[in-house]
C-alpha cells in the first residue's frame, strides 16, 4: 500500500516515526522547512533523510507544486496528520483509498482549533483520539477510528498530549492492518458536534475575578509546550506555568486579587473569586503581601 504522509507538527513526526518502524510503504513525504504558525513545528526533513524517504518541502498542500509531487507518487492511500490547511478537492481524490486525517477530539463534537488546551480549560473529563476520512469540511467525514482517553485533574498540556499520542500511535497501526485486508469498519453517528474557535490571546489572561478551578484549568491547558498562561500586573505581561488550588476557610470577605502571602519573587498565594490559588512556577515578579494583582 502506496502511502504519502503529510505533516509538520510533533505529533507528525511521531507518526511518521511509527510508520517507519512499521516498515510501511512511504512513497512521498509532504512537510515544510519552517513555519511561524505552529508552535510545535518539527522539520521532517531530517527524518527522512535519515531513512531515505523521499520528501518535499512547501507552503501549501494545494499549490501546483504540490499536487504535481504527490501525483508522481500515485499513492493509494494519503495520511494527513498534523497540518492546519484544508486539502482541496483534487488532493482528496488524488489516491486510491482517500486521505486520512486525525483529531485528538471527540469527533463529531469539539471539532476545530486548539482540541486540547479547550478540553483542559473547559475541565473535561475525557476526550479521544480520532482517525476520519477526510472530505472538504475541518474535521469531518466517516470516522475510522476512535478511542477515549480520560483526563484526570492532574494531567496538563504535556500529559494529555501524551496520553493521545499513546492511544493514536496503536490506532494508526490497526488502521493501516484494516486498510490492506480490505476490512475498515467505519464508525457511524448522527450528532451535528460543535466546532471550538481559535484562542486569542486574551483568552489565555488570568482574572483573578475568576474561580480557582478556572484559573487551574486555563494555566494547566496553556503550560509548556504551550507559551503560557499570563496576568498583568502594573502594566506588566507574567506568565504563570503551575498553580495549586487551597482550601482554607476564613477569605470569604476578601477581595479577588489580593495577594495574600509571598514565599517568593515566583511562589505566593492569591484570593480568587471563591477561594485561593497558590502560583507555585510563573515570571518573577517583585509583590508584597496585601499587594493587588489587578
Amino acid at each position: 500500500m502506496r502511502i504519502v504522509f503529510i505533516g509538520c507538527v510533533k505529533s507528525s513526526s511521531i507518526f511518521l516515526q511509527k510508520l517507519i518502524e512499521m516498515k510501511e510503504d512511504l512513497v512521498g513525504v509532504v512537510t515544510k522547512a519552517e513555519s511561524a504558525f505552529h508552535a510545535d513545528f518539527v522539520d521532517l526533513g531530517s527524518i527522512c533523510r535519515d531513512n531515505n524517504i523521499d520528501y518535499i518541502q512547501i507552503q501549501h498542500v494545494n499549490d501546483i507544486q504540490s499536487k504535481k509531487y504527490i501525483k508522481s507518487k500515485k499513492p493509494d492511500l494519503i495520511l494527513c496528520l498534523g497540518w492546519s490547511q484544508l486539502l482541496d478537492e483534487e488532493v482528496l481524490h488524488i489516491p486510491r483509498l482517500g486521505c486520512i486525517g486525525f483529531h485528538p477530539a471527540e469527533l463529531p463534537y469539539n471539532r476545530g482549533r486548539h482540541p486540547l488546551i479547550w478540553a483542559l480549560v473547559l475541565g473535561l473529563e475525557k476526550t479521544a483520539s480520532s482517525f476520519f476520512l477526510m472530505d472538504a469540511d475541518a474535521d469531518r467525514g466517516r470516522m475510522v477510528s476512535q478511542k477515549y482517553v480520560d483526563i484526570d485533574i492532574s494531567d496538563d498540556a504535556a500529559s494529555l498530549y501524551d496520553k493521545v499520542m499513546d492511544a493514536a500511535v496503536i490506532q494508526l497501526g490497526d488502521i493501516l492492518s484494516d486498510f490492506k485486508k480490505h476490512k475498515v469498519a467505519f464508525i457511524e453517528y448522527e450528532a451535528e458536534g460543535n466546532l471550538w474557535r481559535k484562542r486569542g490571546k486574551e483568552d489565555g489572561r488570568i482574572d483573578w475575578r475568576m474561580s480557582s478551578r478556572g484559573i487551574y484549568n486555563l494555566v494547566r491547558a496553556l503550560t509548556k509546550p504551550y507559551l503560557g498562561a499570563h496576568f498583568i500586573y502594573q502594566e506588566k505581561e507574567y506568565k504563570v506555568w503551575k498553580v495549586r488550588e487551597i482550601y482554607r476557610k476564613g477569605y470569604e470577605n476578601i477581595e479577588p486579587g489580593k495577594v495574600i502571602e509571598v514565599f517568593s519573587n515566583f511562589n505566593f498565594i492569591v484570593k480568587t473569586a471563591d477561594g485561593l490559588i497558590e502560583v507555585l512556577e510563573c515570571d518573577c515578579i517583585s509583590i508584597e503581601m496585601g499587594s493587588y494583582l489587578m
